[in-house]
């Protein structure tokens, strides 16, 4: 039967979910939470109607995304200028947005009402189907999917370059689906009307810790053979310039010497030889490159002076007829000190960088300071140094996995990240943010440079080893070698195949289902 009414101990269980799911991310950093943290949800949901599964998933979404993202409260106030109940407002609207992708799962479970052993394979892929969704409906924000949350376990990940991270978040929920067929045959609790047994639970918990190995076994010779490779593949030496250069006086005029200043400082050679490329970060030039003569010539000049190649970040914008257009850039300039290639970002900021629907809601402004609406460069785009191709992707182009892969497959042998982390201060986005960078390298086979503002910049190689990152908040300049690769992996390729046949999977277990229902 199904219960009439939520109780309390539902709603528990949903908020039992929601937090685990947070703790199982940067900053509290508990991976191994993740692979228990929807059970509770999974039980709450038992034996449900559809309008409470989607009220339970829906707690669960609330909590996990307002405790994830807390941080956009501090990011609207103290950059947006905005007063803190229209900041509160912000997080909650963001939430319930997200929220609703746990909410349609929950719903979705419960609208089924699967039997056992399909349940087994269709409740991870309705989650990872809605992940995938998730990434590029309303412009996409596939921040911390849950796969996400095992960046830090090398062997586990290394399926990413067949998968991507949704490989990774279908065996957490696979795993979390065998546990609570567990605890229904361990309670003696139906599902839907049918008895689990503990054999039918025994054999899925086996099936799932047998996949698991084969997984870590197979990320134990992807690791070997990516090590074999990277003493086999040339290799650079690059430098990573953190200038933590406050936010509230980024854009003042008055401290654009000081932050030059400050760059070239940390760029100099400290008695090595100098590194073939120096990176600064997002925006490091908070003026227009080539177009303020005056401090344009004074980058130049320092540049000569290093004597070596640089990618920074600068606002550009170019004349058209009757318009002229902005972007948020990242520029390669040589050892002469004069530019030789630009990238222009592709996936901005929605209310950050361009206002969505401005034709129809005039009244939204933007929540950063300085030039008008960006546009978009041309996703895939790359830099050509020294016959080499180089990705760049800008602030947090990095969690969008189809912009990466598209340079890879434009040939880019090396990923760099240059981004301004300062707008999340001292929070949990930072670490957030860093941990994904991992899977882009992963998937792609590709080391990942990354150069941030106020941190945290580092250093990952093609395997998702973290070689080298800053603390938050500290100048810093890291030198380090990595290697460049070449060849495309099937992730890289064919992209999400897997998220798809998942959402396929969803789709004709749903309308078999429905026929069912029709037809009885």
């Amino acid at each position: 039967m199904k219960a009439d009414k939520i109780d309390k101990t539902r709603i528990i269980l949903a908020v039992a979910s929601g937090l685990m799911l947070t703790g199982s991310f940067p900053n509290i950093d508990l991976g191994w939470l993740v692979w228990i943290a929807v059970v509770p949800l999974l039980i709450a949901i038992r034996n449900c109607g559809v309008k409470q599964s989607f009220v339970l998933g829906f707690t669960t979404g609330m909590i996990h995304y307002m405790t994830l993202l807390y941080w956009v409260v501090y990011t609207m106030r103290t950059y947006g200028y905005l007063p803190w109940p229209v900041c509160v407002l912000i997080l909650i609207l963001f939430s319930i947005v997200l929220a609703a992708y746990v909410a349609v799962f929950s719903a979705a479970i419960s609208r089924m009402q699967l039997k056992p052993i399909a349940g087994l394979i269709i409740i991870p892929s309705v989650w990872v189907a809605l992940e995938w969704i998730r990434s590029f409906f309303l412009t996409g924000f596939p921040w911390e999917a849950i796969g996400h949350s095992q960046y830090h376990t090398l062997h586990l990940i290394q399926i990413s370059d067949i998968l991507g991270a949704y490989g990774i978040s279908f065996l957490v929920l696979l795993v979390n689906t065998a546990l609570f067929f567990l605890y229904l045959s361990l309670k003696k609790y139906d599902w839907h009307g049918i008895h689990i047994s503990r054999r039918f639970a025994a054999v899925s918990l086996a099936g799932c810790l047998l996949l698991l190995g084969l997984d870590l076994l197979y990320g134990a010779l992807r690791l070997s053979t990516v090590d074999q490779m990277v003493k086999s593949v040339p290799a650079i030496r690059l430098k990573v310039v953190q200038g933590n250069i406050e936010q509230s006086i980024k854009w003042n005029p008055e401290f654009q010497i000081s932050t030059i200043d400050k760059h070239l400082r940390l760029s100099q050679s400290t008695g090595e030889p100098n590194p073939d490329l120096i990176i600064w970060p997002e925006t490091a030039l908070p003026f227009y490159f080539q177009h303020n003569v005056p401090l344009t010539t004074k980058v130049s000049r320092g540049i000569q002076e290093v004597g070596t190649y640089f990618i920074t970040g600068s606002p550009s914008f170019t004349r058209a007829t009757n318009r002229i257009d902005y972007y948020n850039s990242a520029y390669l300039i040589g050892p002469d000190g004069m530019p030789q290639g630009k990238y222009d970002k592709t996936h901005l900021v929605p209310f950050g960088e361009y206002v969505p629907l401005k034709r129809w809601l005039p009244f939204l402004g933007k929540l950063v300071e300085q030039v008008g609406d960006f546009d978009r460069g041309e996703v895939g785009d790359t830099i050509t140094w020294k016959n080499n191709k180089l990705g760049i992707l800008i602030c947090y182009e990095l969690i969008f996995p189809y912009i990466s892969r598209a340079m890879v497959r434009n040939g880019a042998s090396l990923l760099i990240n240059i981004t301004n982390d300062a707008w999340y201060g001292r929070s949990s986005a930072p670490y957030q943010h860093f941990s994904m960078a991992v899977f882009r390298a992963v998937e792609n086979r590709r080391a990942l440079v990354r150069s941030a503002n106020t941190g945290i910049s580092g250093f990952i190689d093609p395997a998702g080893r973290i070689l080298t990152k800053t603390p938050l908040f500290e100048e810093a300049a890291v030198t380090q070698s990595v290697p460049l690769f070449s060849g495309l992996t099937f992730y890289t390729r064919f992209g999400d195949v897997f998220a798809k046949v998942c959402l396929a999977m969803a789709i004709l277990a749903g309308l078999w289902r429905e026929i069912k229902r029709l037809v009885s």
